[in-house]
This record gives C-alpha cells, structure tokens and sequence, in this order.
C-alpha cells in the first residue's frame, strides 16, 4: 500500500509541459494577441499520478469571449442577464482552427484530431500530450438586479456534433487539494493506491481498461468524509473501501461540486461501473 501511494515520476511530464506550453505561447502563433490561458489538467495538476501515466493534459483556454450557463437562474434573472450582455465578434471555433495549425506546424504528423481534444504524439522523451483546446464559462447561480452576481468559472468545449461540454478543472483541483488538507495530507495518497490497483486489475484483466478513469476515482474519494482517512495504510484504505460500498453513492457529487458524480452524461461516471468497480476492489484485496 505504501508503494501504492507513493506519486509516479514527474521528470517527462514536466519537459513535455513546457515544451507543448511553449509552442501554444509562441509569440510569432496567429492567436497571440488574444487573451488565453494554458494550464495544466488532470492527474499531474493534482499530483495523483502513479507509475504508467502517460499522457499530459494540456488545457488552453481563450478568455476574450466567454460562454453562460443560466440554468440556475430564474426567468427574471435571465432575462436581466440577456439584457446585458453583447455577442462577441471572434469565435471558439476560429480560435482552435489558429491552434491546430500551429500545432501541426510545430509537430507536423504527430498532431491527430480527437472527439475532444489535439493528440500530439511522443516523440523520443516527449511524452503523448492531449491539448483541449477551450473557452471561458462562466455558470450563474445569480444575476441580482443590485449587487454582485453569484457564479463559478469553468471551460466549454464542443463535440463535432454541436454538444456543448462544460467542465470545471481548476475549481476542481482546489477542491481536491482542500480535502487533501483536511485528511492529514491522505486524500492524494490514497486516491494514488485505488489508481494503482485499477491498473494491476487491468493489468490482470480482472477489470476492463476504461471502466474507472482516474478523473472520476479522485470524484469518488472526494465524498468520502474526512474522518474516514487516517491509521496505518491498510487501515486508511479499508475504512474508505467500507465506506464507499457502504454509502448511498446516488448522492456524490464531482470533485468540482458543480455536478453529481455517477449519470449517463459526458461528465458523469456511469452508477453500473461505478459499483462493478468498487466490487472489483474488493473482491481483489480480501483475495491478496
């Protein structure tokens, strides 16, 4: 279990970071002169990697137009809102075009298209590099007529077929590093241990590749209360097994808080894979 929780190497990672993020900040790119962020996602922004990780997740996010979630507002807010607001002349779908051929200008075929994101292919000690290519959005709680309206930012992204993504990976990531805090710095660890027994289960071909991606195991752990971390490693890691099995998993809710964690959507974890793999878990540590 030790071993299990200890965070994989980072040297790689880091020189891939910084190489892919100095090719998307090339002052001499077409989209330099607008307002952008790149940023870090996934497991090596919360240091939850282990052993095996591969790719690095680059994000790079135009804010000079942002999108709206008003689904929690109420009509008159909306409307207030709409009333408010201006259509921006530059669009999401220009800006990625700039990327994706600067891109492939810096790392010609090793630049592939995904559903989602810009897979760049490694190359000698390069590692594989996803790049999402995103805006700004900004989800409304409320839009008071006086005062200060209440929100939370995120990304958006679109599918090819016209889907609308939102995520929320920053707030995500200041949610995870909290809990870590708030469990004498075991949050992290153990997520590293579950990670790691999802690959030799994979590994083993107990569990299918696919069924437990980390992004929702660190979801996972994240509702798990705080006074369930803490004692020796095997017993850290079956309070928390105990009670997730135990739990009424329908009401988790993402690491980021702004979505239930187990549903059928693009962002949520299937509740089926969510209990095939914790039987999985089980089943395997009560056999070693």
């Amino acid at each position: 279990m030790e071993t299990w929780g200890k965070q994989g190497p980072t040297a790689q990672f880091t020189a891939t970071y910084e190489a892919v993020r100095g090719v998307l900040n090339d002052p001499t790119s077409p989209y330099y002169l607008r307002d952008f962020e790149i940023f870090l996602q996934g497991s090596y922004k919360n240091i939850t990697n282990v052993y095996g990780d591969s790719d690095v997740d680059v994000i790079i996010r135009v804010d000079s137009i942002f999108y709206t979630d008003l689904f929690f507002l109420n009509e008159e807010e909306k409307k207030r809102y709409n009333a408010q607001r201006s259509a921006g002349a530059y669009t999401l779908g220009e800006f990625k075009a700039s990327v994706i051929a600067w891109l492939t200008k810096a790392y010609g075929s090793d630049v592939k298209l995904g559903k989602k994101a810009v897979f760049i292919k490694g190359s000698g000690t390069r590692r594989d590099a996803d790049v999402l290519v995103c805006a700004k959005l900004r989800r409304y709680y409320t839009f008071p007529a006086n005062g200060t309206p209440v929100y939370v930012d995120g990304i958006c992204f679109f599918l090819p077929d016209g889907t609308r993504i939102e995520n929320f990976p920053e707030v995500h990531s200041q949610n995870c590093t909290a809990k870590h805090q708030k469990t004498s710095q075991l949050f992290k660890h153990t997520v590293r241990i579950f990670k790691n027994l999802r690959n030799t289960m994979i590994e083993k071909k107990i569990i299918e590749d696919g069924l437990a991606p980390s992004y929702f195991i660190e979801g996972m752990l994240y509702n798990v209360p705080p006074d369930r971390y803490g004692g020796s490693e095997q017993l850290n890691f079956k309070d928390v097994l105990k009670w997730l099995l135990a739990a009424d998993r329908d009401k988790f809710v993402s690491a980021n808080e702004q979505f239930k964690l187990l549903g059928n959507g693009h962002v949520t974890w299937p509740a089926a894979n969510c209990a095939r793999f914790l039987n999985a878990v089980s089943a395997y540590n009560n056999a070693v």
